[in-house]
């Protein structure tokens, strides 16, 4: 069998592109390693994640948001094995997210600043574990109709223009096209030539969770210390970081006896580990694939990037990837996609995967333990506790900023589009579940009503009011959510297939209009 894609990796990444395929009924066949897919990681309190407001949109617009909420951790245990909730949990403010460990919080965002943004179900921030996330796609793909084989490893792989065969676990397999979601160490990437390049790690970070023989010694929380830094939440879970240069990262195993000397380092206390339960250990490193494809194989999540976890991005950005690069490596595969559609996947996801290597890099420059970044440190914290402040860093950490650069003059054009309540009560994420574009009609003009069945079933046209239409008449949505024309005057069908030809190809000829 040929399959129109194989995908390496069956973590999030993978297995939320393998659903984006399935949706536009690709054959998809994702190899895991992994046999069986829980680790105690990806388990509370070390395998929570925080979801940004792009990936909540996102499955919003694929029916998964209502399950995905119901897995969001419960609020802090006093048992010490079932609490995975984070530090700040029991604060009076409720804070919105950090940077470097400095906290933002929702009273000081003004959110008026955001006009494009319309309140709905996908908020802009939710925590869930990775393991309850990665149960949830593996069932929805499962139930799409892909096809996952864990326990097997991809070795080594070769591309034509015709195709890819793939070599895992003794055996061959052939795909039109690879898509390496592999993660950090990606064999994908190491195989098929890619560019890698960025900035070598500068510490050490870990995540241990210990029995301590007298854990009054560490304060709660995080803390900066003259040599790293440490976030404690008792009775036994720590974080922390040791400028080393990243030298004991996957170097050597990891023993309480390390562990204790390097808490007592940069702690400064004489605490004593008893047992150590769960230990890994993580860097500052940040690379970049340079491009994110090489003929028929393709990266997306931490095959195309890596950084430090300092922030929560990493999951989003992949999640972010898979979302864009799979209604186009569809249309690409169906036969219908424009010229240079493919390439416009690392257009748009290079830069941003560049902008959160950069934040987390800026992260790094607070943490050094030097008086400077004390001194600069003590600054940015006067600008967090700001309105202004407040607001800036929720739009960067909570994704709110995101806007592909698709050369157009609307400020709503390459933004996520607007969560519109129209007038029979859905909202437009719901309209996107099918997967194909979306014309909205605030006017209902008649010249506007053949254009959509000019694309087949990869437009759908919608004529409708809405509760808030924010001033415009009319927008072209991308399957993935991504506004790629709106006009706030009536707008001519001329216009509108300049706008969509880039993404839907070339209008066949008019045969009537598709409304839903």
């Amino acid at each position: 069998m040929v399959y129109d894609v194989i995908i390496a990796g069956a973590g999030p990444v993978g297995l939320f592109l393998a659903c984006e395929l399935r949706l536009a009924h690709c054959s998809v066949l994702v190899l895991e390693q992994a046999r069986d897919p829980r680790h105690p990681l990806k388990r509370l309190p070390f395998g929570m994640r925080g979801l940004t407001a792009p990936t909540l949109e996102a499955f919003h617009r694929r029916g998964l948001l209502d399950e995905v909420a119901t897995m969001q951790p419960a609020k802090a245990s006093p048992n010490r094995h079932t609490s995975g909730a984070a530090h700040w949990i029991d604060q009076p403010r409720r804070p919105g997210g950090h940077f470097a460990g400095i906290q933002f919080y929702h009273d000081h965002i003004d959110t008026s600043n955001w006009p494009y943004r319309l309140s709905g179900p996908a908020g802009t921030s939710m925590a869930v574990d990775m393991e309850s996330l990665e149960t949830i796609l593996a069932a929805r793909a499962i139930a799409m109709g892909c096809e996952i084989r864990r326990g097997v490893a991809v070795e080594h792989f070769e591309q034509t223009m015709q195709g890819v065969t793939v070599r895992a676990a003794g055996e061959t397999f052939h795909g039109q096209w690879l898509a390496g979601c592999d993660g950090g160490r990606s064999t994908v990437r190491k195989l098929g030539g890619f560019a890698f390049v960025g900035t070598d790690p500068e510490f050490t970070g870990y995540s241990v969770e210990v029995d301590l023989a007298d854990p009054d010694l560490l304060r709660p929380g995080r803390h900066y210390t003259p040599t790293g830094m440490y976030t404690y939440t008792p009775p036994g879970t720590v974080a922390m970081v040791e400028f080393d240069g990243g030298a004991f990262h996957r170097m050597q195993p990891i023993t309480p006896e390390h562990i204790q000397a390097v808490l007592r380092r940069v702690s400064g206390t004489g605490v004593t580990v008893t047992a150590m339960r769960l230990a890994t250990t993580w860097t500052d490193r940040a690379y970049q694939a340079t491009p994110y494809r090489n003929g028929r194989v393709l990266l997306a999540g931490d095959a195309a990037h890596i950084h430090s976890p300092l922030g929560g991005q990493g999951l989003n950005l992949g999640l972010g990837d898979a979302m864009n690069l799979g209604w186009k490596l569809a249309a690409t595969l169906r036969g219908d996609a424009p010229e240079g559609l493919l390439d416009t996947y690392g257009n748009e996801r290079q830069p941003v995967g560049a902008q959160v290597l950069d934040w987390s890099r800026a992260q790094v420059v607070l943490m050094r333990p030097s008086p400077s970044s004390r001194a600069l440190e003590a600054i940015m914290r006067d600008l967090i506790n700001t309105r202004d402040g407040a607001t800036y860093f929720a739009e960067r950490v909570w994704g709110v900023s995101l806007r592909y650069d698709l050369k157009a003059e609307h400020p709503l054009v390459g933004r996520s589009a607007p969560d519109y309540e129209l007038a029979d009560g859905s909202r437009l994420g719901e309209r996107l579940r099918t997967g194909r574009g979306l014309l909205l009609d605030f006017d209902h003009r008649a010249p506007l009503q053949p254009l959509a069945s000019r694309w087949g079933d990869r437009v759908a046209y919608v004529a409708t009011g809405a509760r808030d239409t924010l001033g415009v008449s009319a927008v072209l949505v991308r399957p993935d959510g991504v506004v790629a024309w709106a006009a706030d005057a009536s707008a001519s069908p001329d216009d509108v297939v300049r706008a969509a030809t880039p993404w839907f190809g070339a209008p066949a000829q008019a045969t009537g209009a598709l409304c839903i």
